[in-house]
């Protein structure tokens, strides 16, 4: 395999080749990403699925395993791929993903900031979002984090790509010297008290530039919002949240499904304004506007809370995430095989779940 064919990123149809992610179905519906390698198999109770068996064919393709059980291949969707890999830190969801990418308006060519980095899945939409003209700049304060986030972000796309820069630290105090001011296009705040870093994000941005933040809480939207209307450099702050549920369709029995992912969090954004710009006032009706000290307090980071994982938790996910990630190296080619220590990458996941993950998707019954 050539450089230039190391770099292509993920083959996104034709057959299927070695380095490739290939979700499967199985019996009962039950889904297994593998990536597939010369030699590899994937063993479950129902029996043997040779990896050989799917290289050559196309997505959409139904194989047989050694128990004569049948399998149908597709390439995992972005989505699919999110929703299974290792997490060190909660994922934003793609219903969420989805939403950042439309309101804050991420462009090709943008150049965008993203705070914190978690474990990747939103810094995958965005790397796609911005293409190769953009500039993806990702910070995030806890340098394990970090490491998964690389790992899924190598497994997805075979690299690290040339667009994304990940900076271990501080948005506040590191974001003046990653970035020139007036030069962001867009600003993503996943943090849990994004009005700490509003300052150095006002300085960053364009004029007529977006920050949307993603917050899962009602006190830290009101928090946020208060504090872009204090600074007078933003446009009126949007507020929203989004739920999806899906249906059962099956001839004349059509009906909502028993369960959706219903919150998972809220996005507020704004607009910069120009230097020395004053935004027209906003007419509103009496409501309850003023705050107090002790409103406050139920604002700030202790009191809103902070969902921590284990050190020997977040350990076995970095690990799972390098795996991942060195099975792509090692499937196509970019590294010797000999480093391969046989260990099988077979995962047994799908859409809407986290191996071994103690986040999972919200629900409502």
């Amino acid at each position: 395999m050539t450089g230039a064919e190391q770099h292509e990123g993920p083959r996104t149809s034709g057959p299927f080749g070695a380095g490739d992610r290939v979700q499967l179905t199985g019996p009962k519906g039950r889904l297994h990403t593998i990536t597939l390698r010369a030699g590899g198999e994937l063993h479950t109770h129902h029996g043997v699925l040779r990896h050989e068996a799917l290289i050559g064919l196309p997505d959409g393709s139904v194989v047989e395993n050694s128990a004569g059980h049948e399998y149908l291949a597709l390439r995992p969707l972005l989505r699919d791929f999110v929703m299974s890999m290792p997490r060190g830190a909660a994922i934003v969801y793609p219903k969420d993903a989805a939403q950042i990418l439309a309101q804050a308006d991420v462009f090709p060519g943008a150049t965008v900031v993203e705070a914190g980095v978690g474990s990747g899945a939103l810094s995958l939409w965005l790397l796609r979002a911005i293409g190769p003209a953009g500039q993806l700049v990702s910070f995030e304060r806890r340098a394990d984090f970090a490491e998964v986030a690389r790992a899924n972000v190598q497994t997805f796309l075979g690299e690290e790509p040339p667009t994304w820069q990940v900076v271990v630290g501080d948005l506040a105090e590191e974001l003046p010297a990653a970035t020139e001011p007036a030069s962001v296009d867009r600003v993503v705040l996943d943090m849990l008290a994004p009005w700490e870093c509003i300052g150095v994000v006002a300085e960053a941005l364009r004029p007529g530039g977006v920050v949307i933040c993603y917050v899962a809480t009602a006190t830290q939207l009101s928090r946020v919002a208060e504090f872009l209307r204090g600074t007078a450099l933003f446009t009126e702050p949007e507020s929203s949240e989004t739920m999806v549920r899906g249906w059962h369709v099956e001839g004349l029995a059509v009906r909502p499904d028993h369960r959706m992912v219903a919150h998972t969090g809220f996005l507020i954004s704004a607009r910069r304004l120009a230097p020395g710009a004053i935004a027209p006032e906003q007419k509103r009706r009496a409501s309850k506007s003023s705050y107090g000290d002790e409103d406050v307090e139920l604002w700030t980071p202790g009191a809103v809370g902070d969902r921590d994982i284990t050190d020997k938790n977040l350990r076995k996910r970095v690990r799972e995430a390098q795996r991942a990630a060195d099975a792509r190296r090692i499937g196509d080619g970019t590294v010797d095989t000999a480093a391969d220590d046989g260990s099988d990458v077979d995962s047994d996941a799908g859409p809407g779940t986290a191996p071994d993950s103690d986040a999972e998707a919200p629900t409502v019954d």
